[in-house]
């Protein structure tokens, strides 16, 4: 479990921040329209972080002040493994404090300002 008094990515270990750098300049599609629009605190003030460690993870986008986790799944995330990692991964966060939000690469695409509330809706922990 990550401890709660550390900061966060203490406890990732060396090869998830290299991990982490090649996801930010890899982006999808729809991570750089999520980008776009969360980045430089544009919205309502938040501050986001992208392709950051959270333990052995790597969230897509992440929140401090609501300790919210943003992931964005396209097709890789329809086949039965990634599915069953995919919620190993979001009880992982859950059980270390973290509110998570997955969207589908075509929701983000198709109606960004759905997302963009219901991330604004996220409660502050």
């Amino acid at each position: 479990m990550i401890n709660k008094r550390e900061e966060l990515h203490n406890g990732a270990v060396g090869f998830i921040f290299g991990f982490g750098k090649k996801l930010r300049k890899d982006q999808t599609e729809a991570e750089k329209v999520l980008w776009a629009q969360l980045r430089g605190r544009k919205l309502k003030g938040l501050k986001f972080r992208r392709q950051h460690p959270l333990g052995n993870y790597i969230a897509d986008f992440y929140c401090h002040e609501l300790k919210l986790v943003i992931e964005l799944d396209g097709e890789i995330h329809d086949s039965v493994e990634a599915k069953l990692n995919d919620k190993i991964r979001t009880q992982y966060l859950i059980e270390n404090g973290f509110q998570v939000l997955r969207f589908k690469n075509l929701e983000l695409l198709g109606e960004i300002n759905t997302v963009l509330q219901k991330i604004l809706n996220a409660k502050k922990y």
